[in-house]
């Protein structure tokens, strides 16, 4: 009776199979999991918020300011006052100023000066945001909106 209780032993070649299939699976398993994780961002752009960002009198025309705690850049121009965001449109990483415009230091994306696409893997421009004035005379760069680019505030 105890000879038929008993489980089968498993060959030793059998074993090392199995173990072998057991860790091929997983490995497929998980870079299924991690080719997945590829199509959501990994760093996300902080979420926006109306900005006041000073008077059109600290903006002379013809100048660029940077406001890097806000991601902001500030186009000054004779048409008016735009709002360039500095976050880079493939994975939110914040870009920096180049000789020819932007590049982002994360995935190598390259933008022009006014925020086109160079160089990618950048799917899409910077997004130019909205520029407006409050009652009390200085102007408001909304940061969840977004204007077509070349779009200036004639402050």
């Amino acid at each position: 009776m105890p000879a038929r209780l008993a489980p089968e032993e498993i060959p030793r070649r059998d074993f090392l199979g199995l173990a072998g299939m057991a860790a091929a699976g997983l490995a497929i398993f998980g870079s299924i999991i991690g080719m997945a994780r590829l199509t959501k961002l990994s760093v996300l752009p902080e979420e926006g918020k109306k900005v006041r960002i000073g008077h059109p009198d600290d903006y002379p025309r013809g100048s660029e300011t940077m406001l890097k705690r806000q991601k902001i850049l500030i186009l000054s121009r004779d048409e008016g006052i735009a709002a360039l965001s500095l976050i880079c449109t493939h994975l939110g990483c914040v870009v920096s100023k180049a000789e020819e415009g932007f590049s982002c230091p994360c995935h190598g994306s390259k933008f022009g000066p006014e925020g086109a696409v160079l160089a990618g893997p950048a799917p899409r421009a910077l997004r130019w945001l909205p520029v407006s004035m409050a009652v009390d005379g200085r102007l408001v760069v909304d940061g969840k909106g977004e204007v077509p680019a070349g779009t200036f505030y004639a402050a």
